[in-house]
């Protein structure tokens, strides 16, 4: 009989022999390094003190183009983005870094780039640094679809969240009439803009999650019909929290802190259902 010792042992051997089966590109080192400047460089301008918001953004566009460069490396290496949980985290760190572009080219949001950035690079090392783990079980075409929406509605939600976030800051600093708040001082997003923002990703992260938990539905039922999962329930709070948002705003008018709030709540319900499929798959189970 094996000692709790050796169990662990073997987990842990286990574990660093699927992490290293796959090395990262070096593109994703580029795009590590990248995304650790443009971050620097964000915080530096939503200081206000310094003018190098133009440097932040171009060293987050470069991030981005290699970070894609090194998903593509992988495809090549028949790694497919929606394989593996880890995989995934990696493709949900780029749909971030793209939305966050996206939205930048109509609105200054420098601010948001120096929560996002960060966040972005801690989610893609996490994602190539970690452990590989186990192939999810019975994956397949519908499978892959609904991995690949899920990331990219929760990708969406994540940058919807950063706003929010910044806009309860912001919200609480003006009450306190502190005027000198970060971003005032770097010409970032006024409250009402922030709003607007959100309340748009969530319209477009809405409809793709939707698709994703329907798609999810069908593929358990084909494939065992085991619904007690504690990431099920978690997926239904996240789809909840924002159809009751966008059915509130546009009946009730609900806005603002509220509505930042609740995308809070639902991207935290989906960050739940993130980590413990990563357990699930490092770890087994």
């Amino acid at each position: 009989m094996s000692s709790p010792l050796h169990d662990v042992g073997a987990v842990l051997g286990a574990a660093t022999e699927r992490m290293l089966s796959v090395a990262p590109s070096p593109a994703f080192w580029i795009a590590a390094v990248l995304y650790a400047g443009a971050a620097i460089a964000f915080a530096l301008a939503a200081t206000g003190r310094f003018r190098v918001g133009g440097l932040a953004r171009v060293l987050f566009a470069g991030a981005f183009l290699a970070h894609a460069v090194d998903i593509g490396w992988r495809g090549v290496q028949h790694v497919h983005p929606a394989e593996t949980v880890r995989e995934s985290l990696g493709f949900l760190a780029w749909i971030m870094a793209g939305g966050y572009l996206v939205s930048a080219l109509r609105w200054r949001i420098d601010l948001a780039g120096a929560v996002v950035s960060p966040l972005v690079m801690v989610v893609l090392a996490g994602a190539r640094l970690s452990p590989a783990g186990d192939d999810p079980e019975g994956l397949n075409t519908l499978g892959r679809i609904h991995i690949t929406l899920a990331t990219i509605g929760v990708g969406i939600f994540a940058l919807a969240s950063a706003l929010a976030a910044i806009y309860l800051l912001e919200e609480r600093s003006l009450k306190r009439k502190r005027f000198d708040t970060l971003a005032f001082k770097s010409g970032g997003a006024p409250l009402e803009r922030l709003d607007i923002l959100l309340h748009r990703l969530v319209w477009v992260g809405f409809p793709i999650f939707t698709a994703a938990v329907i798609l999810g539905v069908i593929w358990v039922s084909e494939r065992d019909g085991r619904f007690n999962r504690p990431e099920y329930p978690l997926a239904l709070v996240t789809w909840s929290a924002y159809a009751v948002l966008l059915v509130t705003r546009s009946a009730f008018g609900w806005r603002g802190r509220r509505a930042a709030r609740l995308t809070l709540v639902g991207f935290g319900a989906a960050l739940l259902v993130l980590l413990i499929y990563l357990a699930r798959r490092i770890w087994g189970g």
